[in-house]
């Protein structure tokens, strides 16, 4: 099996590319960025939020009074469903095109202080319900193709707020890491006649040292050719290629595992832990998708205490992407937590 001392890469069937493991680098002296402590945020209700109930947002509009989930179209949205018509090149190298879209926001919870890990289970439920919904009734527009449902936790991830709440960006063409995995995973089925993420996940439990936690329907494991210090992947049990597709037990799962992992992650340097967290799910541009696997990726930058975390500079901006704790590793710390 892979090395744990010595540097190999691993290879990504996903999105075909290579990640570079230097194991023996985690003894090295760090000199670099630290970030500073940041008071926690602690407050039910803070008037100056505007993704509060009854607050003004940043855009004028006033939010309800809201008293579970809230759903709106972002203010300031990166796509618009109405463009003019526009598309071009120059010599076949400088080309461009319309990029029609929708982005919305979910509030998690009238509550300002709360987070997944600190929420109810029937809360988180409520807000897979929500996602699911969304889901279906934004990919059912015929200019969309691809829902995309994300989560910036921190500021360190570029959150604007603190406030519970994601955000689904709905785009017109297929987006490149989903167009990767869109491949990857037909070529798998096509040649192999079975789904790539199913094969995948067999042999994580089989072997079990990148298992983190799991249920009656889903898996948390640390992906063999993680790039993040802490990176995971939550796995649909059965095969299904969105959330749309999960029944009430499987909805339910989801909304354990998510719970678990996030308190195992805020444990883990016992602070609220950032991260960038999104759903892949089956393209919504009207074709069948046999091959598509839902899953979900967890992206934490924290490499070795809540003040010191992974940069992608110099090698990984110019090369490949490079770690130094393995995922076995990585799974192990979190394994060993209460979840």
């Amino acid at each position: 099996m892979a090395s744990s001392t010595h540097p190999h890469r691993r290879f990504n069937p996903l999105t075909r590319e290579w990640v570079l493991v230097s194991p023996q680098r985690t003894e090295r002296p760090w000199q670099g960025q630290v970030e500073p402590d940041k008071a926690a945020t602690a407050v039910e209700y803070d008037p100056h939020c505007y993704l509060c109930p009854g607050n003004a947002r940043a855009g004028g509009a006033r939010n309800p009074n809201y008293a579970s989930t809230f759903v709106f179209t972002n203010d300031y949205a990166a796509l618009l469903p109405d463009m003019p018509e526009q598309a071009g090149s120059d010599a076949d190298l400088l080309r461009w095109e319309n990029e029609r879209g929708i982005c919305k926001v979910v509030c998690f919870s009238p509550r300002h202080d709360l987070t997944i890990a600190r929420m109810d289970s029937a809360a988180v439920r409520a807000v897979i319900d929500v996602w699911a919904g969304q889901y279906l009734e934004i990919g059912s527009l015929e200019f969309i193709n691809n829902v995309q449902i994300f989560e910036n936790r921190g500021q360190m991830m570029g959150a604007s707020n603190p406030h519970p709440h994601c955000q689904i960006w709905a785009n017109e063409h297929i987006p490149n890491e989903v167009a990767k995995e869109l491949t990857s995973q037909a070529e798998w089925l096509s040649g192999r006649g079975s789904c790539l993420l199913c094969d995948y996940l067999a042999v994580e439990r089989a072997r079990g040292e990148r298992i983190i936690c799991e249920n009656e329907g889903f898996t948390a494991l640390a992906p063999f050719w993680a790039v993040w210090p802490f990176e995971t992947m939550l796995v649909s049990r059965r095969h299904a290629g969105s959330l749309d597709r999960l029944d009430s037990a499987e909805r339910d799962a989801l909304a354990d595992i998510m719970k678990r992992l996030a308190i195992r992650y805020d444990q883990l340097f016992d602070v609220p832990f950032p991260y960038t967290m999104g759903f892949h799910q089956s393209p919504t541009d009207g074709r069948d998708h046999p091959e598509w696997h839902l899953h979900a990726h967890y992206y934490p930058p924290l490499l070795r205490s809540a003040k010191v975390r992974k940069f992608m500079v110099g090698f990984e901006m110019l090369d490949m992407p490079q770690r130094d704790i393995t995922p076995e590793a990585a799974a192990e710390r979190l394994r060993r937590l209460p979840g």
